[in-house]
């Protein structure tokens, strides 16, 4: 089976398993001039790192949500899909 079929099979599943109905690369913009170039949601200046960090450091979706209006419980998903989908493609790559 060729490595594209397995990544988009896993694609698919990561979706079905967290409920997404936008995948990630409609959210996710990467722009040179903005955040060094970092991936970031919607266009806006949080990067996927940012939520992850903040994520990471036990706050909760709703904490997140408070602090940053201008998200979605949609972009906190799509930045886990992003990171597992990146985690998936670094490990076929070795």
């Amino acid at each position: 089976m060729p490595r594209y079929v397995v990544i988009t099979t896993l694609l698919d599943t990561l979706f079905e398993i967290l409920n997404l109905s936008v995948k990630y690369q409609e959210v996710i913009t990467i722009e040179p001039g903005k955040r060094c170039g970092k991936p970031c949601i919607r266009g806006m200046r949080i990067t996927v790192y940012d939520v992850l960090s903040y994520l990471a450091a036990g706050m909760t979706t709703q904490d997140i949500l408070k602090d940053f209006s201008c998200l979605t419980k949609e972009d906190i998903q799509v930045c886990l899909g992003y990171a597992a989908d990146r985690d998936c493609q670094l490990l076929i790559a070795q």
